[in-house]
């Protein structure tokens, strides 16, 4: 089953003097059911414009998002949105938090506490139910930042460089908490990361888009087992020759980058 997917999908912004700027043109793909695509590709080619479009945030200027079938139009409870930033409400409790989406969606109280209950156990955060965003880490406001969009049980998961806030140790934990929570709760995933490493060690399939105007000009299969597991598949002799590949595609050595300091395996 396709949970999400863009057809023919073109964006331009416009200006004052009636020009623009196309930030993608023609995009078309799609997400299975159960499925995590990272989607990389240098900066300002169009990534968080395909998510913005996804989520409902605004229409495309051409082509049409669809999610379980049905056109985007608009937010809808199908999709759930995770920024680089926690955005975590500093007046609510990180319980209250997690609880919000499910409230704001009508749940009833008992039903919200009993969903976050439940993820804060699943995130080791029961003990911090109580306490205040500006109490806990920034590697734990992200935790309860996942926490609450998964609380909505959304068919789909748009992750917009989730863990780059965050220093290096902690990104390694989350990124293992993150695929355990898509794997355990059998969720759909579009992610965009600019770590080649982490692509790779967390996604199926990885997509890379060229350029402005942003287009997919390569589909890498990530044929490594153990997608629960980053841990794992950062040991697997596969990840430098698909790292390899996706610095060949974006042209990384050759645009005035250093290809050393791209992200390498563990």
């Amino acid at each position: 089953m396709i949970r999400l997917e863009y057809r023919d999908v073109a964006m331009l912004f416009p200006d004052a003097d009636g020009g623009g700027v196309t930030a993608i043109e023609g995009v078309s793909f799609s997400v299975g059911d159960g499925e995590v695509v990272a989607l990389i590709g240098p900066s300002g080619c169009g990534k968080s414009t395909l998510l913005n479009i996804g989520s409902g945030l605004y229409p495309p200027s051409a082509g049409q998002a669809r999610v379980d079938g049905e056109p985007v139009r608009g937010p809808n409870a199908h999709v759930a949105f995770m920024l680089q930033k926690d955005l975590l409400l500093p007046w609510r409790t990180i319980a209250e938090n997690v609880m919000l989406g499910g409230e704001i969606q009508g749940q009833s109280r008992s039903e919200c506490q009993r969903r976050a209950n439940e993820l804060l156990r699943n995130f080791s955060l029961s003990d911090f139910a109580n306490y205040y965003p500006h109490q806990l880490s920034g590697g734990m406001r992200q935790r309860v930042a996942l926490a609450r969009t998964l609380a909505v049980d959304p068919s789909v998961l748009l992750l917009d460089e989730p863990f780059s806030a965050v220093d290096a140790q902690t990104r390694i934990v989350l990124q293992r908490e993150l695929a355990q929570a898509l794997k355990r709760a059998k969720k759909t995933a579009l992610l965009i990361t600019h770590d080649l490493l982490e692509a790779v060690i967390l996604s199926d399939r990885v997509l890379v888009m060229s350029r402005r105007p942003g287009h997919i000009v390569d589909e890498i299969i990530i044929e490594i087992g153990d997608r629960e597991d980053p841990f794992l598949r950062r040991q697997s002799p596969k990840v430098s020759g698909y790292i390899s590949r996706l610095m060949d595609r974006l042209d990384i050595g050759h645009a005035g980058i250093d290809p050393q300091a791209a992200p390498q395996p563990v």
